[in-house]
C-alpha cells in the first residue's frame, strides 16, 4: 500500500509516532475505572486493548460487552479470550444499563463476544439489554455492535425489532484475507447481515475495516464498494495492531495520509460518515455517527 511503512515481523512492534497515545489519567476515567470494577462488567477497551481507552474513558464513555468475556470464535486479530463461556448471565442488562445511567452517558456503544453455543446466538440477552437500558437509561441513545449470528434472521429481527439507533457490524478486512483473519466467518455472510439489517428498515448501519494486515489499497476499496452496495451508512478504518506475539503479526503501518485518501474515496462513495485514521476503532467518536 503506498504511503505505507513496511515492517519486518518481528519489528512490528516498534510503532511511528502517529501510533503513540498517552496513558490513562484523570479523576473521570478513575470514576469510569471504579464503575466498571463495581458493576463487574467487561468492556471490548480493555478486553481488545483500544489504544483510546485514556482518551474515552476520560471522556466518561466506554463500549460495554456483554454476554461475559470468552469468545466461541477465535479470530487471528482479536484479544478476547476463545473458550468455553460462562452461563449467561441475565442480571446483565440491569447492571450495564445502571452503570449507563451513573456515568451519565448520552450515547452508549453495546458489543458482545460470539455466542456460537446458544441456540439464540445471545440474541435475547441482547434483546435485553437494550430494553433495560431504555427503561433505566432512556435519555441515552445506542448503537450495538453485533456479531454476524450466522446470518440467522430471527435472531438479527430481534435485535431490529428492540430498534437501537445504530446497528453495526464489522466487515473487519477485505475479501482475500478474511478465511485467515476471521476463520470461522465468512466476507459473504456479513455482508448479507449488513443488507438484510438496512433491508428491515433499520435506521443506520455501521461498520469496520483494519488496514496493515497485507492488503492493497484496491483491495479496501473493492470492500468500501461492496459495503455501499449493502446500503450501509457509517465505515471506520483504522490500524491493526499486534495484541499478543501469539496474534496475527503487523503487515504495515499505514500512513496518515493513506487513511485521509480513504476517507475521501468514502465520501465520494456515499456514506454518510467516515472515521479513518490510525487510532480509529470501530466505537470511536461513536457519538458522531448518529448526528
Amino acid at each position: 500500500m503506498s504511503d505505507s511503512i513496511k515492517v519486518p515481523e518481528k519489528t512490528a512492534n516498534r510503532k511511528p509516532k502517529w501510533l503513540r497515545v498517552k496513558l490513562p489519567t484523570g479523576e473521570k476515567y478513575k470514576e469510569v475505572r471504579s464503575l466498571v470494577d463495581t458493576y463487574q462488567l467487561h468492556t471490548i477497551c480493555e478486553s481488545g486493548h483500544c489504544p483510546n481507552m485514556g482518551e474515552c474513558w476520560g471522556e466518561g464513555t466506554a463500549t460495554f460487552m456483554i454476554l461475559g468475556n470468552i469468545c466461541t470464535r477465535s479470530c487471528g486479530f482479536c484479544n478476547v479470550a476463545t473458550g468455553r463461556p460462562l452461563p449467561v448471565d441475565w442480571d446483565e442488562p440491569d447492571r450495564v444499563a445502571q452503570s449507563i445511567l451513573r456515568m451519565k452517558v448520552k450515547h452508549a456503544v453495546i458489543t458482545s463476544v460470539d455466542r456460537d453455543d446458544l441456540a439464540d446466538g445471545g440474541s435475547i440477552l441482547w434483546t435485553e439489554t437494550i430494553q433495560a437500558i431504555r427503561r433505566i437509561s432512556p435519555l441515552t441513545t445506542m448503537e450495538t455492535l453485533i456479531p454476524d449470528f450466522k446470518a440467522n434472521t430471527d435472531q438479527l429481527d430481534r435485535i431490529i425489532a428492540a430498534k437501537p439507533e445504530i446497528i453495526s457490524h464489522n466487515l473487519e478486512t477485505v475479501r482475500r484475507l478474511t478465511r485467515q483473519v476471521r476463520i470461522q466467518a465468512q466476507y459473504d455472510r456479513s455482508l448479507e447481515t449488513l443488507t438484510y439489517l438496512k433491508a428491515q428498515g433499520t435506521w443506520r448501519t455501521k461498520s469496520g475495516i483494519m488496514l496493515g494486515l497485507g492488503e492493497t489499497e484496491e483491495e479496501v476499496l473493492e470492500s468500501m464498494l461492496d459495503l455501499r452496495k449493502a446500503n450501509v451508512d457509517v465505515v471506520t478504518m483504522g490500524q491493526y495492531l499486534q495484541p499478543t506475539p501469539k496474534h496475527l503479526p503487523v503487515k504495515e503501518f499505514v500512513h496518515p495520509d493513506v487513511f485521509n485518501r480513504l476517507a475521501e474515496a468514502a465520501k465520494n462513495m456515499g456514506f454518510i460518515h467516515v472515521e479513518s485514521g490510525p487510532l480509529v476503532r470501530s466505537s470511536y467518536h461513536a457519538e458522531k455517527h448518529i448526528r
